[in-house]
């Protein structure tokens, strides 16, 4: 990826992930055809939960990462047990897993500190309920990418960074594409993990939420309130304001991964729908804002 200029809020092009767990397979292979043509017109990325760990090895320009990571060992009884989880533990255990992705296939986080734009990553914080855009240091990145993905009940723990506990950023704002508009954002690319016709409802675990969660109020009433969040998200995607310009990316409808697949074939099957889909992007873009000086 060629180096771009500085980060400027009054010349901002953002580029926004959304997470979804093994659904980010879709992601990993838009990114990976971006890494592959040198693709990065932009001066802010923002993701939450899986979307944010896909940007950090996109920014890192560690092409196949995100894919290992998904196939090789979130596929595993190790991180993903019912059996576990019915017990009292967890059902996606992350310690296991970034300790495990970390060992054997670290994150180039000297490259990631080299990126010259924005880079935020999304978490909630449990005791607000509120989202907070976290930029990483290079002490700290880990952890912010890891309780980005700290999904309540079926990761028990909260992660702490600078004596504040955190969960999945997904919670309080699951596609952030209001906050790149808010942050000055005017041509924006959303990467979803959901095709266009989907709309969320309440969750069907709202009810335990609120019972397990019982000491969180504030952490509740956003899990409660999520799905209406997540609608004014699509509404300002597919009616933004008139000087804003948002290109979404989604599977196709005949996208099969769901948030626990662990299914080799089918993970890499919709893979290479990322790869396809993201090298319609790059022409989209380019054809869309040609005008952009970069």
């Amino acid at each position: 990826m060629r180096k771009r200029k500085a980060y400027e809020s009054n010349d901002l092009s953002a580029l926004v992930v959304e997470g979804g767990a093994m659904r980010g397979i879709f992601a990993a292979g838009v990114l990976d055809t971006f890494i592959s043509q040198g693709f990065n017109p932009f001066s802010l990325c923002i993701g939450v939960s899986a979307g944010a760990t896909n940007l950090s090895g996109y920014l890192a320009h560690m092409k196949g990462r995100n894919m290992t990571v998904i196939t090789k060992y979130s596929t595993k009884p190790e991180f993903i047990n019912l059996t576990r989880f019915l017990q009292g533990g967890d059902l996606l255990d992350l310690d296991w897993l970034w300790d495990i992705s970390l060992k054997e296939l670290d994150i180039n986080i000297d490259k990631i500190m080299e990126f010259q734009g924005k880079y935020l990553i999304g978490v909630t914080n449990i005791e607000t309920g509120k989202a907070e855009y976290i930029e990483p240091r290079k002490d700290n990145i880990n952890d912010v990418l890891k309780a980005s993905s700290a999904l309540p009940l079926v990761y028990r723990k909260y992660i702490k960074i600078d004596n504040k506990k955190y969960a999945d950023g997904g919670i309080a704002d699951p596609i952030p594409v209001i906050e790149a508009y808010n942050r000055g954002a005017k041509n924006i690319m959303v990467i979803r993990s959901r095709p266009v016709d989907y709309s969320m409802a309440i969750s069907k675990s709202y009810p335990l939420c609120k019972l397990l969660l019982r000491n969180y109020p504030e952490l509740v009433r956003s899990i409660k309130v999520r799905a209406n969040v997540y609608q004014k998200s699509l509404d300002f995607m597919r009616n933004p304001p008139k000087e804003v310009n948002v290109l979404e990316i989604n599977p196709p409808n005949d996208f099969e991964t769901t948030r626990l697949t662990t299914d080799s074939k089918t993970l890499i099957k919709d893979y290479e729908k990322g790869v396809k889909y993201g090298k319609e992007a790059i022409e989209k873009w380019h054809k869309l804002y040609s005008h952009i000086s970069i």
